[in-house]
């Protein structure tokens, strides 16, 4: 076995001006970082579009299932390449919190900024621009139409478009492309640039051997391309309007369950054009990615389905999924791919016969291991418990961070877990670093640990509170937050317990020189 950790870090959240997260230099100062932290991943969060709506910005509702979210854009290569001025983006209100994303602002800001940059780059005559458009066209002119749409009717979701383009009407769709031409120009402008500097950001970290650990949620939004274009996919009525929707059941996260409110899918529908829509989204998560997560597997054995009226998800009930027929599929025309399984909740044994046979690691959340005293075999997320063929987290983006979600513990279970880790007189606010021990310390075959557990952070860091709409996917790293001595310190930690990234020309180098 292959013992190797990775940082849980998304875009949005690195540090840097214009309000977000990009794909400029702090982002390859995280990969620099990486590897003198002797890391062998990187993870991140879905990397498409947010569906903005009243502050409910979540990369797992988004407007499209194939496109890049254009926030992630480098403003500052951008004024590089002449296109915008330094005084231009600098003039911008982004927000004056450097670790708070606002995204209000930045659905209403960024986009002229990227506008102005489009039509100043002459971008028509580059060749490379040129073959993107080529090579994309099957998913991009979909899109830039779909966005164009939304800002000409004024935000509204595209059922309550005209008929004639809600329901893609031939004409239509030829007299829209006409009328908003170079609306629809920008945004596979503002895709180009996307992936341009996504690619080159990737290849960046592969060089130096670190892995891109992408993510894929099992559904899309509603409002989005994806539904709008192939409604017959989706479990929507004559008028395209939802039967039901996407959710799960009371869980520790919420008493009530969740209603997501995302579309299901009509499998059958997909089983008999051979999955195709799936295995070309699969594919295109593959090129952004070295290994991929998929978002609440266990919606692929059964799903839970929400009648679309419903005020609450006891409501739902569980449908068979695609089961291994989707991913024998995958095998069948891609072969092999890297997958980590997202398979925390509620376990069926039909479940966990899936997990087995497609081979795929699964993933244990140490904070799971401790909602309840059960010290025995059962209880899969205790450390002890932790078999190899895994992938281990303290927490995950939709946990508190380990001294946030310690500090909100009643006594008796605060008690409970120094007795378990044998640490009765140490400060609640260095937990963390316990946290961080057990998970590296275990037997899983890769480790997990977002950054904020070592940094040693508290509830306001934590990215996102399933079941509550506002405030999620907010968080950023204050800058100079990852110090030579911070990766030093990771570096020891994973040397210490046998998951250094030996294939790092910098891990050898360090071994090297000490041995000298």
């Amino acid at each position: 076995m292959t013992r190797s950790a990775g940082i849980l870090m998304p875009v949005s959240s690195l540090p840097g001006p214009y309000g977000i997260g990009s794909f400029g230099r702090e982002a390859y100062d995280f990969v620099d970082f990486l590897e003198k932290s002797g890391q062998t991943y990187w993870q991140i969060l879905p990397l498409n579009p947010p569906n903005h709506d009243k502050s409910f910005d979540t990369p797992y509702q988004s407007f499209s299932a194939f496109a890049g979210n254009p926030y992630y854009i480098s403003l500052d290569a951008l004024i590089e390449e002449g296109v915008l001025t330094r005084e231009e983006c600098d003039a911008v209100d982004f927000g004056n919190n450097p670790v708070r994303v606002d995204y209000d602002k930045l659905y209403t800001l960024r986009f002229p900024l990227l506008r102005k940059a489009y039509e100043r780059s002459r971008i028509a005559e580059n060749p490379e621009y040129q073959r993107f458009l080529q090579d994309n066209a099957w998913w991009l002119n979909d899109y830039a139409l779909f966005m164009a749409l939304k800002a000409f009717f004024g935000g509204r979701e595209w059922t309550d478009w005209p008929e004639d383009i809600s329901r893609r009407w031939g004409y239509a769709v030829d007299y829209y492309n006409r009328t908003l031409y170079f609306d629809v120009e920008f945004h596979k402008y503002t895709q180009f640039k996307f992936f341009q500097q996504w690619n080159a950001l990737k290849q960046y970290a592969n060089e130096k051997q670190i892995r891109i650990i992408g993510d894929i949620p099992i559904y899309v939004s509603f409002d989005s391309t994806d539904v709008w274009v192939h409604p017959e996919l989706f479990q929507l009525d004559e008028n395209n309007h939802q039967i039901t929707k996407a959710g799960c059941p009371p869980d520790a996260f919420s008493a009530d369950g969740q209603i997501w409110g995302t579309p299901l899918y009509r499998w059958e529908k997909h089983r008999e054009n051979g999955y195709g829509w799936w295995m070309a989204r699969l594919w295109m998560n593959f090129q952004q990615s070295d290994l991929l997560r998929i978002d609440h597997f266990r919606g692929l054995d059964e799903y839970f389905s929400i009648p679309a009226g419903s005020k609450t998800a006891k409501d739902g009930h569980w449908e068979p999924g695609p089961g291994m027929e989707l991913f024998r599929k995958m095998w069948e025309n891609m072969g092999y791919k890297p997958v980590i399984v997202e398979d925390l909740g509620f376990m069926t044994e039909s479940v966990r016969a899936m997990v087995r046979d497609t081979g795929f690691p699964n993933m244990k959340v140490l904070q799971f291991g401790f909602e309840k005293d059960d010290f025995g075999a059962a209880n899969s997320y205790l450390p002890h418990n932790i078999p190899e063929h895994c992938v281990v987290y303290p927490g995950t983006h939709d946990n508190d961070t380990i001294d946030g979600w310690f500090a909100g513990l009643d006594a008796e279970d605060q008690a409970m877990i120094r007795r378990y880790f044998g640490c009765e007189e140490l400060p609640a606010a260095r937990m963390h670093e316990v946290f961080v021990r057990a998970a590296m310390m275990v037997r899983a075959e890769t480790c997990v640990i977002p950054i904020q557990d070592y940094l040693g952070l508290g509830s306001e860091a934590r990215i996102n509170e399933p079941s509550h709409l506002e405030n999620n996917y907010h968080w950023r790293l204050k800058p100079g937050s990852l110090t030579g001595e911070l990766a030093q310190a990771i570096f020891e930690t994973t040397r210490r317990y046998g998951r250094l990234n030996w294939e790092s020309d910098f891990v050898k180098l360090t071994f090297a020189e000490r041995l000298s």
